[in-house]
């Protein structure tokens, strides 16, 4: 006979496993939705952003810009910042707009 009695039982190890696994399904949905939310703000900031270049553009040019490339080659935005961080596109309307673009559009 052992007499260790040192440890866990196998049933506490299996509550405590279970309690992790509870915990586990119940954060994993919420963060996954947090994530969203945070990229569609992070959307409707970014697009605040361009906005503003396109109306310093007006300012400086007098003319509204056709597209993003234009804002780009003028350096009003880096080429990178042509994307949401969602993924989609964004373009400029012929009203001088910024329009988001769906990924799948």
């Amino acid at each position: 006979m052992l007499n260790n009695e040192k440890g866990f039982t196998m049933i506490e190890m299996m509550i405590v496993l279970l309690v992790i696994s509870v915990l586990l399904f119940v954060t994993i949905p919420n963060v996954t939705s947090q994530s969203n939310k945070i990229n569609s703000k992070g959307c409707e900031a970014f697009m605040n952003m361009v906005e503003g270049q396109v109306e310093a553009y007006k300012m400086d040019g007098n003319t509204e810009p056709v597209s993003m490339a234009e804002l780009v080659t003028k350096k009003y935005l880096n080429p990178e910042y042509q994307k949401c961080p969602d993924g989609s596109s964004l373009t400029i309307d012929a009203g001088g707009n910024v329009v988001k673009v769906s990924v799948g559009d």
